[in-house]
Parts: C-alpha cells; sequence; structure tokens
C-alpha cells in the first residue's frame, strides 16, 4: 500500500488480547476468541483506523508448529472477522528465541517483543499516524514495544 493520508492504527497482540492464551496456538479447533474481539475489530475498521496484529509466536522456533500453521490460522481469523464485515489489515510475528530449539530460529532479534521490530515495520510499510495510534496487549513486552516504537500502549487486563 502506497503511503498516503496517514491514518491512526491499532497494533494489536493475539494470544490473551484477541483470544484465548491456551499456550502455542495454532490450530483452528483450539482457537478461542475472546469476548467481544470481532466486533471491536469491526468497530475500529468503521472508524477508518489500520488494524494490526502482532504477536511473537515462538512456538514455530521450538519446533512445536511451522510458519504454515500461523499463517492457516490467520487466515482462518479473517475469514471469521470477513462474516462480520471486519478484517486485519496486517499481520506480524516473530518466530525466534533466543533459546529456541531450531538453529535457524535461535537468536535475539528486534522483532521479538518487548522489541518493536514488528511495529516499526509495519509503520514503514503503511501509512499510520504515530500520534493517534495505540498498541493494545496483555502482557508487559506489549506495553514496552509501544514505548520502544514511541506510541501509546493499553494494557488489557
Amino acid at each position: 500500500m502506497p503511503l498516503g493520508r496517514r491514518r491512526p492504527a491499532v497494533f494489536l497482540d493475539r494470544d490473551g488480547t484477541l483470544n484465548a492464551d491456551t499456550g502455542y496456538l495454532h490450530r483452528v479447533e483450539d482457537f478461542r476468541w475472546m469476548p467481544g474481539a470481532r466486533e471491536a475489530v469491526r468497530y475500529l475498521n468503521g472508524r477508518g483506523y489500520l488494524v494490526f496484529v502482532v504477536t511473537n509466536q515462538s512456538g514455530i522456533g521450538r519446533g512445536y508448529y511451522g510458519e504454515a500453521d500461523v499463517e492457516r490460522l490467520h487466515r482462518w481469523m479473517q475469514g471469521q472477522l470477513a462474516a462480520l464485515e471486519a478484517h486485519i489489515d496486517d499481520f506480524r510475528y516473530c518466530p525466534h528465541h533466543p533459546e529456541a530449539t531450531l538453529p535457524s530460529y535461535r537468536q535475539t532479534c528486534d522483532c521479538r517483543k518487548p522489541a518493536a521490530g514488528m511495529l516499526l515495520d509495519l509503520m514503514a510499510a503503511w501509512p499510520v499516524d504515530r500520534a493517534h495510534s495505540v498498541v493494545i496487549g496483555d502482557k508487559a513486552s506489549d506495553m514496552a514495544a509501544a514505548a520502544a516504537a514511541g506510541l501509546r500502549g493499553v494494557l488489557y487486563e
């Protein structure tokens, strides 16, 4: 998408914010939306916000599931949202972990929250109005990533 008129954005953590955190979620049959999450995405879409998902997925690096599993789950989420005329504009996930069992994912990177890499990447790719954007997540690492990116963070409890 070309950088045009800047729009406010909401960067949503996935597990524990949009859906119940069941631990290393990667299968549709284990997914449970948080109450009101789909409606909140539709509300944000209707008010002109860009809506993004930013999620640490160390289960990939630990060998529990693959990147294709995460991408399949995200496509399913989009289908669920589309049924309500809602959508996520873009997804970012970090498969890395400093103690990953798979060597190709064993690293300290700038995309794993609390680092801001996923947020910065989305802001470079989309016309985000930083001053009117927010990160919503359920962990201190989400709030730290927001601060590192110069965004306001809201802790979802």
